[in-house]
């Protein structure tokens, strides 16, 4: 394949976003792989031919109004799958997992259950959700395999991923429990192929419309997240974030966050 990017860009509604998607796919860091979440937009009204005039091909599960994936790419997938696969699939399940083949590449774009609070059911499902995500990855992939997991995932990794992390402790991104979820999937194996390569603070992926100024003064998370095997964390050139995409009229609250890799 040569080089190839791969990018991750919850856009918040796809509607509201394309001029920001049209721009993104039309400049020079455009990726070649492009995963989505919050589409928010039902299978019947994804843009297609929106995508297809601009070179790039369409797999994506959605429902009306919330949630909704994709991937779209610049070469046809082997093969896409919705959802985790496991016969235990709901609906919201199969617009928040999709996966694509592309040769020995294999890409898992999600969109993990923000959560809501603690006592939630939604935090319960969120931490299901990660559970069967692990053992989705222990039942059709191999660690030698070339497989990339990225999407919004809604956790904060560490304290070095979120502005003012004493004041979050009990938030469903943040706290102790959802971070042992996450390890959890981790755990199985995977690198973080964005912290390889930007080991530094003051790296987010969004920022919260409700905090004023909070592009500007970078207070922000990093959710958003390349989650690589070790043999394709191997062939990791670089990984950043899209920054230009979030100062644009009427962004998303997140950014896209691009990861290169040698293939």
């Amino acid at each position: 394949m040569g080089n190839i990017k791969v990018s991750t860009f919850n856009v918040n509604s796809l509607k509201a976003r394309l001029p920001i998607v049209e721009n993104f796919l039309s400049g020079e860091d455009a990726p070649d792989i492009l995963c989505l979440q919050e589409t928010k937009c039902q299978d019947s009204n994804f843009p297609s031919d929106f995508f297809r005039a601009m070179g790039y091909e369409c797999a994506y599960s959605g429902m009306k109004s919330y949630n909704g994936v994709a991937i779209v790419s610049r070469m046809r997938p082997d093969s896409v799958g919705i959802g985790f696969g496991d016969g235990l699939d709901s609906e919201q399940d199969r617009a928040r997992v999709i996966r694509a083949e592309f040769g020995n590449l294999n890409i898992i774009c999600t969109y993990v259950p923000q959560g809501k609070e603690m006592s939630s059911p939604d935090f319960a499902y969120k931490k299901k959700f990660l559970r069967r995500l692990r053992a989705m990855f222990e039942r059709d992939y191999k660690l030698s395999d070339l497989m990339l997991w990225t999407g919004d995932v809604n956790v904060v990794p560490a304290d070095i991923d979120v502005t003012h992390p004493e004041n979050k402790r009990d938030h469903v991104c943040v706290c102790d429990e959802i971070r042992e979820s996450l390890d959890g999937v981790t755990s199985w194996g995977l690198v973080d192929v964005f912290r390889k390569h930007r080991p530094d603070p003051g790296e987010f992926s969004f920022w919260d419309y409700r905090v004023r100024g909070a592009f500007e003064r970078n207070t922000g998370w990093r959710i958003d997240h390349l989650y690589a095997t070790p043999a394709l964390a191997g062939l990791s050139l670089d990984a950043y974030v899209v920054r230009r995409l979030r100062a644009m009229e009427r962004p998303s609250d997140h950014t896209a966050v691009t990861g290169v890799f040698g293939i």
